[in-house]
């Protein structure tokens, strides 16, 4: 094998890219990890309100039955 002659500032850029992605990364992973946790919050407040929805309905088609009779 021959020796291979690596230029030490395209080495240099080569590094600095790769610690800028790996910050980007890093930021990248924190904001998705706050997107899943902001989605299951809202995952309950979907079910409570079919929920309230569904007992609203219920009690509306209840009164109308008993009212028609």
């Amino acid at each position: 094998m021959e020796p291979v002659d690596i230029d030490p500032v395209k080495y240099g850029v080569l590094w600095e890219r790769v610690q800028n992605m790996d910050k980007k990364m890093d930021k990248m992973e924190a904001q998705i990890a706050e997107l899943l946790e902001l989605a299951n919050k809202s995952k309950g407040g979907f079910w409570m309100g079919m929920t309230i929805a569904s007992g609203v309905g219920g009690f509306v088609s209840w009164a109308v039955s008993h009212i028609k009779s």
